[in-house]
């Protein structure tokens, strides 16, 4: 059982349900159904200032600089959706039809927007230090790992530093918006010579552009290690990182 799996005993058990309504299922429900919506709005506060605080305490030596990659390392779509996916949050989510046949059970953003809102729901049903708890269990080594070493977790630095170096220019991001304004969500493409290297989803803008970059960054690790490519903007270089970063996203 999911709740078993968070590590925490319900006093209302409505409040998990709730959490795991997205809205495609909500709006297929006669007279309609509340979605997660609202619980992932608070759980992402909660998130954050778990996160912010965490690492406040434990690295007094880190300006905010450093701190704010340490929270970005972790606190994004693509982190939250491997922590919901190892917590088996896919399968008891409630979708609705056109969602369930698109793959909607494996999309990192309706995965980490569910465990926003489970995290939302962990909050209200027994407060700060139960949802703290969570967080900590679930994100304590990724924040761990981030802290050795920040910068390697800062996708767009790297990659801009080493294009730059290689004479390669400067990456260049094309980012798309979609869905509500309370609830956007983001696609960003990263091109180098009218190349896409690799493409990422974010809950804004700066995040979305952090997993293109980290796609591409990807993508040219393994042509490098192939040997296949000794500057990323290479003609067979270049055309291999797109079809890599195609199927990297």
């Amino acid at each position: 059982m999911l709740a078993a799996r968070l590590g925490h005993a319900f006093g209302d058990l409505s409040l998990l349900q709730h959490a795991l309504a997205h809205r495609s299922w909500c709006g297929e429900q006669e007279g309609g159904a509340p979605s997660n919506e609202r619980l992932e709005f608070l759980g992402d506060a909660v998130l954050g200032l778990v996160v912010a605080e965490y690492c406040y305490a434990r690295y007094p030596d880190f300006p905010e600089g450093k701190l704010a990659k340490v929270r970005s390392a972790v606190v994004n779509a693509r982190v939250l959706a491997l922590v919901a996916g190892r917590l088996g949050v896919g399968p008891v989510l409630l979708l609705g039809r056109g969602e369930e046949g698109s793959g909607g059970r494996t999309k990192a953003s309706i995965l980490s927007d569910a465990f926003e809102a489970i995290l939302g729901a962990v909050y209200l049903d027994a407060g700060w230090d139960a949802a703290r708890d969570l967080v900590l269990r679930e994100l304590g080594d990724a924040i761990a790992k981030a802290g050795e070493e920040p910068d390697d977790f800062d996708h767009k630095s790297r990659l801009q530093e080493k294009a730059v170096r290689d004479g390669d220019g400067t990456p260049r991001y094309v980012v798309v918006g979609s869905g509500p304004d309370h609830d956007r969500a983001y696609t960003a493409e990263v091109f180098l010579g009218g190349k896409c290297w690799g493409t990422g989803e974010g809950r804004s803008k700066k995040d979305a552009e952090q997993e293109a970059a980290r796609s591409a960054w990807a993508a040219w690790e393994e042509l490098s290690d192939d040997g296949s490519a000794s500057s990323v903007s290479g003609a067979s270089g270049m055309a291999a990182v797109s079809e890599v970063s195609s199927s990297d996203a």
